[in-house]
């Protein structure tokens, strides 16, 4: 694997190949996919290192008093060998990234999963590298909807937010931050979140506008005159409240600043690396309190909380370093407001490739930066899910549907669903025979009954399409409808395979209408009911999906390979989908398993989905039961909460010792009439369709992993 290395003799920097890490206990083995530059501890990393054997005595005269006591002890010549050792080494740089598991440690099962998106810690540990060990407290998982570039910020942010959190601002407070990089522009947004008032200090022009426009109430030129009397201006005369430092000088003007614009008792933070002589009469006159903040916060440099994953008691110490990592990241996401914007403080991206040159800009600083972000390249490239622009259909007044397929379904379920609608004009029914489609006209007052497609496909006057076909010909016919800019709206499954499914895919591409697939079950209202309660308890979600099939022949052409599919990909479809919709979140893997087969075809297993969220989904199928049993049992647990979906026809909720149940009096509803009515609009509106059609394919694509994890026994991965 590629990492970025450097030397600790000579300082020479370098972009090395060495060996991949393996997984240990308490640690996730996490692929790489951004790493941030913080470019004033680097550059101070980076420069120490280059200096020559004097200028790092120099530097480090607490190390030249070692190396003293150790000539003393030993002798020169042992002394200069172990030196020597010590600076042979080589130095692995980096120490805030973001990328995706691949293998969890032993003690981890169930904390993380494979594939999962997390933000990672720790000097030495989450390096400029393709793989790293990191341990569990120092990982946190990414929020959906933020990118791998954003979370990278994430330990620089907790740095950030343990300076606010020991400066103790609260709403309204004056607050200064002296020295406005990426520590000090994070320290000031965090600050605006909990309602300082921010007044920022630098010498640098572009810094200080990038903080105004990020919240900061104030900017000061540190080359100004009258620094306090602008700081008194705002306070009222007071001076600040709080006074965090983030500045890295070798100065101790910052200290001198800090004293002369702090209120009477403020505190001062001190976050960046600065000259610390202060001026004695001015902090004891107002009694100023000093705190050197401890980088990410509680459990940093503790090796029992970082390396073996103790726990600290929440109610001595809540905001440990772990517990900031997660905030930080949470605060990026757009379900909070998307309230921390560091997409701002990136000025430059590079290669893992180039990092020689991202280090070179950032030490000789050639040129102005800020966040200076590593990208790394999968050695897969991660596929992702279709993209499908919104229908582009004019509104119309009625919907006209065409119908390919007139089998015992739908005449018996799907078509006197569109009859009853007075928006829908029955145009044509296409079926094999002649007599059946003849029949089929008859009974629903259909305008023309056709053996032929192509009656309906080619037919400019019908824009929409119901087809309720056997299931080989779902692909074909739904592309071709969709080449024609039609509405489809296709019975399960809607391909048989993945290269059909590829080729809906790329029909609806190209295509202005929209795509419908008959998963019926997301509409009924009791599922709708248990989507809302468990949407209510948020987090982690478990679902049970048990299905009582009944038996199928194995001589019926729904068990035929080519011409049904079989009932995996013909109707365990259905609760794959609505794990889906009851869960919310996109599909990450799949594990299947299945009982021995007896009597033709697989038609008992149960079938594990894990989502992005990290919420799991069972579901089991069986056609071994008695048909005048409960078919459809649905469980979701959520929150403290458990609601249970019998057969569509009752909902049980039960929460906080409440157990409710309502029963349909009208009978069982799985929503085909919903599912009618939602498409019937849709076409007259011109759009979109009622179903996100990029999670369409996905429970398409789902399904037919089932079927791919029981033929290789393993988990597949979307």
């Amino acid at each position: 694997m590629k990492q970025v290395i450097q030397s600790a003799r000579g300082g020479k920097l370098a972009v090395k190949d060495v060996p991949e890490p393996i997984v240990q206990a308490g640690h996730l083995l996490v692929r790489t996919r951004a790493s941030l530059i913080s470019a004033g501890t680097e550059r101070m990393i980076v420069d120490f290192a280059q200096k020559s054997l004097a200028g790092k005595a120099r530097a480090r005269p607490d190390l030249v008093k070692k190396v003293l006591g150790k000539v003393k002890r030993d002798g020169v010549g042992a002394t200069i060998r172990t030196v020597m050792a010590q600076l042979d080494q080589a130095i692995p740089l980096g120490y805030s990234a973001a990328g995706s598991v691949v293998a969890v440690g032993a003690g981890l099962e169930g904390q993380f999963v494979v594939g999962q998106r997390v933000a990672v810690a720790g000097a030495g540990l989450a390096n400029h590298a393709e793989i790293n060990l990191v341990p569990a407290n120092l990982a946190a998982p990414i929020p959906e909807g933020v990118a791998d570039e954003e979370a990278c910020y994430g330990t620089l942010g907790a740095i950030a937010m343990h300076a606010v959190r020991n400066a103790g601002a609260g709403l309204g407070d004056v607050v200064a931050v002296m020295g406005v990089g990426l520590l000090g522009q994070l320290a000031a947004q965090f600050l605006t979140l909990q309602g300082a008032r921010v007044v920022v200090l630098d010498y640098d022009a572009e810094r200080l506008k990038l903080a105004r426009e990020l919240g900061a109430e104030a900017a000061i030129n540190l080359g100004s005159d009258n620094v306090r009397g602008i700081v008194d201006a705002l306070s009222g005369g007071r001076g600040c409240d709080d006074v965090i430092i983030s500045a890295a000088s070798d100065s101790s003007e910052p200290f001198r600043v800090a004293a002369d614009i702090a209120r009477d008792r403020a505190r001062i933070v001190m976050v960046g690396l600065t000259g610390t002589e202060f001026p004695y009469q001015t902090f004891m006159t107002k009694e100023l309190n000093v705190i050197v903040s401890r980088s990410y916060g509680p459990g940093r440099y503790d090796p029992d909380f970082e390396g073996r994953g103790m726990k600290y008691p929440e109610g001595w110490v809540r905001w440990t370093e772990t517990e900031n990592l997660a905030e930080v990241v949470r605060l990026m996401a757009p379900a909070s407001g998307g309230r921390l914007n560091v997409k701002a403080l990136t000025t430059h991206s590079f290669p893992i490739s180039n990092a020689e040159a991202a280090y070179e800009m950032v030490t000789e600083q050639t040129q102005p930066h800020m966040g200076v972000v590593l990208t790394y390249e999968d050695e897969v490239p991660a596929e992702t899910g279709p993209v499908f622009a919104a229908a582009k259909k004019p509104a119309s007044d009625r919907c006209v549907l065409g119908v390919i397929g007139g089998g015992n379904f739908a005449r018996a379920v799907l078509l006197p669903e569109f009859k009853r609608l007075d928006t829908v004009d029955l145009h044509t029914i296409v079926t094999k025979r002649g007599i059946s489609a003849q029949k089929t006209r008859e009974t629903f007052g259909f305008e023309a009954a056709s053996s032929d497609p192509a009656a309906v496909l080619d037919n400019p006057d019908i824009n929409a399409v119901l087809i309720a076909t056997r299931h080989d010909s779902h692909a074909a016919l739904t592309a071709q409808a969709l080449a024609a800019n039609k509405a489809v709206l296709v019975e399960k499954p809607v391909a048989l395979s993945r290269p059909e499914l590829n080729r809906v895919i790329e029909a609806r591409q190209k295509s202005n209408a929209f795509l419908q697939i008959g998963f019926n079950r997301r509409f009924a209202p009791h599922a709708v009911q248990a989507r809302d309660r468990l949407a209510a308890a948020k987090g982690t979600k478990f679902v049970l999906v048990r299905v009582n099939a009944g038996h199928i022949p194995a001589e019926s052409w729904v068990q035929n390979a080519e011409e049904g599919g079989g009932r995996i990909l013909g109707e365990v479809c259905h609760f794959v989908d609505l794990a889906r919709y009851l869960v919310g979140a996109p599909i990450v893997s799949v594990q299947a398993d299945a009982a021995k087969a007896m009597d033709g075809p697989c038609d008992d297993l149960s079938a594990s989905l894990r989502f992005a969220d990290g919420s799991l989904a069972m579901v089991a199928y069986t056609a071994l039961g008695d048909s005048s049993f409960s078919k459809e049992l649905i469980e979701g647990y959520a929150g403290g909460s458990v609601v249970t979906v019998d057969n569509f026809r009752s909902i049980t909720v039960a929460e906080q010792g409440n157990v409710n149940t309502e029963r349909d009096r009208m009978g069982q509803d799985k929503g085909f009439r919903d599912a009618v009515s939602a498409f019937a609009a849709a076409v007259i509106a011109g759009g979109p369709a009622p179903i996100d059609e990029a999670e369409l394919m996905e429970t398409s694509l789902a399904t037919m992993a089932v079927v791919e994890s029981l033929r290789e026994g393993r988990r597949i991965d979307l």
